[in-house]
């Protein structure tokens, strides 16, 4: 039977309103409705401070009637009606135009909820035509008792538009829960007797219509193990789903590609690398594909223990493709796994580059050695999930920074293969224990902590121009010094022109009224008219250049005829260039933990010394400058993984570039909540070893039925 809480809003509120909580909350049933939780409680008794409220943002708050004036407009005709609210210390203004019969509600000493946005008017905050909805005293009776327990009864604030105000959702989720009946609960009934957890359809009526503190707290906690337990069940059917299919077991051969190519490393692998590998090799093996995520610092060798996974597949006939975010890094991984191949199994295996800027003859070789079957190996960009690439064996998906690929995009790749292909996830940016749990429950996590040795320690400084602005041209000395030594320097910046600004993972920055973002284009000027820079050959990189003006720029840097690259993100992942001793990069806050750490990464991978100048506009208690102070205080990606989870706000933690899906975590907080996830994922498997098809435990089947709608479908196809 249908779900109370598929039902569509229309028929619960009508069509106008169910249209409007469409348009403006992304609301479309009865359960997004009732999962869309009040975002913090105020209480009828209580007000909120006034004095900290934010310019030109929507704020709903609680606050008492002070003073109430009615008056003639100067310069046309008409009248202002003003009303003066407090929260007992700071005061706000309310202004109405034409709007004088407001002054029979909005009495002194009435209390109520306005929300408007704030402005700012001649030094004084006010809010223009705001809504409202004024406490109903009268509904309190005439004893004090009565009134302590009105004035003490919390007041759901809700997450709201400019057009949809908290009071119209509370509305119209009592309206709901009016006629709403029982509901099965997902969670099994032993399983919230045991933790003292209310049912669902309890804890839906608490959350919202609480009549004290202790009811909402003890309904968000219900309901926020409900949330673990559903997403971890669906993780875990998921990798049950995934295990279920049949894969071709490869094997490395005696004397075989993968045999040759270890006798022929210059270099030992280290202790990590060996584990990892071995752990891979055993996945493939198995008629199960493998679904496994393998980070690793930057330069730890997770692309040396993908390619000795593509030489095992090789040697069963099978091919590999290799996933890349960028033109620049497929380039790349192409000439570093020729290279280590060395010219006689170059020659066999046939490694092959399919971009979308390829010249069509090119392209047009390129895929016919992919579904011939004559090319073991193919790196590429996105252009490996058009239809015009097609294979004759794939055996093994490598995708590499997988943070930069939608889950829709790596599942088109593994798709391609007659048999589901083993999957390898490769990333440089580590993940924090709970986000591994939450969005790659499904995968098997390997972590390669080593860095080979030879390795340089990297030098970070924060250049903090909003304390010293007379630093700047030292960092362009300091560059010079460095080119001097026959070294070369990455410079980074967030646009690539005064108009544009580069994707980040960075939440938004700060904006300063009149100073724009370093861009590329104007900072290649710059430099090439420096003093510091005289006989520097500078050149820039950027995304919009075409594939092959990108790659020859590259290949210049890494030849060592360009000193400095002026360059946008492009250079983020996966450049390797020895060489390179200097990065600096410029406007810092308006890049995320993560980036700055993988942009310092492209340093000190040669042998030199690295050296990494973080310039930074920021203000020096901002969060923006406490990130970039995070990153220049520690090496560690793993420490500054936590770092950010601990930085960012909970809405970016799962964001779309992250996940490569919506997250549809509502109460859940990844950066708090990693006990309650890992005791739910505790039940959930206990529940799925017990009843495998649910076939006890309909509740939780319809759950994640729901859950899985088409968009979380992608979110969980990971691997």
């Amino acid at each position: 039977m249908d779900s109370p809480l598929d039902a569509k809003l229309s028929s619960a509120l009508g069509g106008r309103t169910a249209q409007s909580f469409s348009r403006n909350l992304g609301l479309e049933t009865v359960g997004d409705l009732l999962s869309h939780y009040p975002r913090r409680y105020a209480l009828r008794g209580e007000l909120t401070e006034l004095g900290a409220l934010p310019v030109d943002e929507n704020v709903t708050i609680v606050a008492e009637v002070v003073e109430v004036r009615d008056r003639p407009m100067r310069n046309r005709r008409g009248s202002i009606l003003e009303v003066r609210i407090s929260d007992g210390k700071g005061v706000l203004s309310l202004t109405f135009f034409n709007q004088s019969w407001r002054a029979k509600d909005l009495r002194p000493g009435v209390r109520g909820i306005f929300a408007g946005k704030v402005g700012d008017y001649r030094g004084s905050l006010q809010l223009a035509h705001p809504d409202y909805e004024l406490f109903d005293t009268d509904a309190s009776g005439s004893d004090s008792g009565a009134y302590e327990r009105w004035a003490q009864q919390p007041v759901p604030i809700y997450p709201a538009t400019a057009t949809v105000p908290s009071w119209q959702i509370a509305k119209a989720v009592g309206v709901v829960l009016d006629t709403l009946p029982p509901l099965p609960d997902p969670v099994p009934a032993s399983v919230r007797k045991e933790r003292t957890l209310m049912d669902h359809r309890r804890a839906l009526e608490l959350i919202h219509r609480p009549t004290k503190d202790i009811e909402w707290r003890a309904a968000r906690k219900s309901l926020r193990f409900q949330e673990a337990f559903v997403l971890q069940a669906a993780l875990l059917e998921q990798r049950a789903a995934l295990r279920a299919r049949r894969a071709t077991p490869r094997h490395p051969q005696p004397g075989g590609f993968l045999e040759r190519f270890d006798a022929a490393l210059p270099f030992s692998r280290t202790d990590d690398q060996i584990a990892v590998g071995e752990a891979i090799a055993n996945d493939i093996g198995q008629e199960v594909p493998m679904n496994r995520l393998v980070q690793g610092e930057v330069g730890s060798g997770k692309t040396l223990v993908a390619l000795r996974a593509m030489l095992a597949v090789a040697e069963s006939g099978g091919q590999s493709a290799l996933l890349a975010p960028t033109e620049v890094l497929a380039a790349q991984h192409l000439r570093s796994i020729v290279a280590a191949l060395g010219p006689d199994l170059a020659a066999r295996l046939r490694p092959t580059l399919i971009t979308g800027q390829m010249p069509t003859a090119d392209r047009r070789r390129a895929t016919l050695a992919a579904v011939s079957g004559s090319a073991h190996i193919i790196v590429g960009t996105h252009a490996l999930m058009s239809g015009s690439v097609e294979f004759f064996d794939l055996g093994l998906v490598v995708v590499d920074e997988q943070h930069r690929f939608g889950v829709a995009q790596r599942e088109a790749l593994r798709r391609k293969g007659s048999v589901p292909p083993h999957v390898l996830v490769l990333t440089a940016t580590p993940i924090p224990r709970t986000v591994a749990m939450t969005v790659f429950g499904d995968l098997d996590v390997s972590t390669i902590a080593q860095l080979p040795s030879g390795r340089q320690p990297i030098e970070s400084h924060v250049v903090p121009l909003a304390d010293r602005p007379g630093w700047m041209p030292r960092v362009w000395q300091r560059v010079g010094e460095e080119l001097q030594q026959g070294r070369q320097a990455f410079v980074v910046c967030p646009a690539i022109d005064a108009g544009s600004e580069e994707e980040s993972d960075a939440p938004a920055p700060e904006e300063t009224p009149g100073v724009k973002p370093a861009s590329v284009v104007g900072v290649l000027e710059e430099l090439r008219a420096n003093p510091a820079l005289a006989d520097a050959r500078i050149e820039a990189l950027h995304g919009r250049m075409q594939g092959e003006e990108k790659d020859a720029i590259m290949r210049a840097f890494a030849a060592g005829d360009i000193d400095v690259l002026v360059a946008t993100t492009v250079i983020e992942v996966g450049v390797d260039v020895p060489n390179a001793s200097t990065m600096v990069i410029l406007d810092a806050d308006r890049f995320g933990v993560s980036q700055l750490h993988q942009l310092r990464g492209r340093v000190g991978r040669g042998g030199l010394p690295g050296l990494c100048l973080m310039v930074t506009r920021a203000e020096s208690e901002s969060l923006a400058r406490e990130r970039v102070e995070a990153v220049a205080a520690t090496l560690d990606g793993f420490a500054l993984a936590e770092k950010d989870l601990e930085l960012r706000q909970e809405g970016d933690v799962l964001g779309s570039v992250q996940s490569g899906g919506r997250s549809s975590l509502r109460l859940l907080r990844v950066a708090k909540d990693a006990g309650l996830i890992t005791e739910a994922r505790a039940v959930a498997e206990q529940t799925l070893a017990d009843d495998p098809t649910l076939a006890g435990h309909p509740a939780l089947k319809e759950a994640l039925a729901r859950r899985l709608d088409e968009s979380a479908r992608e979110f969980l196809a990971q691997g």
